[in-house]
């Protein structure tokens, strides 16, 4: 497709390399019969690096079809994660550098997963915006605690660290904010 063509959120192949479009500015030249220029801010699929690419209104780009499909974590196979499609439980293997960051939100037993898809191969983990984690360890309660802004940190059953109000104990269950990596609430 052309660049002209090109949109926010499409999936597209430069030199060998797959990005999602996330900004498209178009810029007019002031001399006349000039080209104008869009300039792309891309990010690389799996792993989410930025790359901006300017190109002029004729310059092709290939678009790739990347397939969303919902799955659920299923368990893990060494340092890899299986998650399982939802519909037609085909098995779907990350490698740990796929998943990266997100590792901490992945547990069983929840929705809101989805595998991005190239050519039938797994390239990508979105995860839901908020997942529940026990709180494994924490400082126990402090007498006389009372629902200030005070907060501890707490370690979650999938190792993630973060900081909770003093009144939650270990056991608890809590829900994750996965945007900012904060709590958002006992679950």
């Amino acid at each position: 497709m052309k660049a002209s063509e090109v949109k926010k959120g499409n999936v597209v192949e430069h030199e060998g390399t797959v990005y999602q479009v996330r900004d498209i500015e178009r810029s007019s030249p002031s001399a006349r019969g000039g080209n104008i220029t869009y300039r792309f801010t891309l990010y690389t699929i799996p792993a989410g690096r930025k790359f901006d690419l300017s190109l002029r209104s004729e310059d092709e780009l290939k678009e790739v079809d990347l397939v969303r499909r919902e799955a659920n974590f299923s368990y893990m196979d060494g340092e890899a994660f299986v998650f399982m499609d939802k519909e037609d439980f085909t098995q779907y293997i990350l490698d740990a550098a796929v998943v990266g960051e997100n590792a901490g939100y992945v547990v069983e037993d929840m929705d809101g997963y989805y595998i991005q898809v190239i050519d039938d191969a797994p390239v990508g983990l979105q995860i839901p915006t908020s997942v529940v984690l026990t709180v494994t360890e924490t400082a126990p309660e402090m007498k006389g605690a009372s629902a200030t802004k005070r907060t501890k940190p707490a370690t979650l059953q999938t190792g993630v660290e973060i900081q909770v109000p003093e009144y939650i104990t270990t056991g608890e269950k809590v829900t994750v904010n996965t945007l900012t990596g904060e709590f958002a609430g006992r679950a």
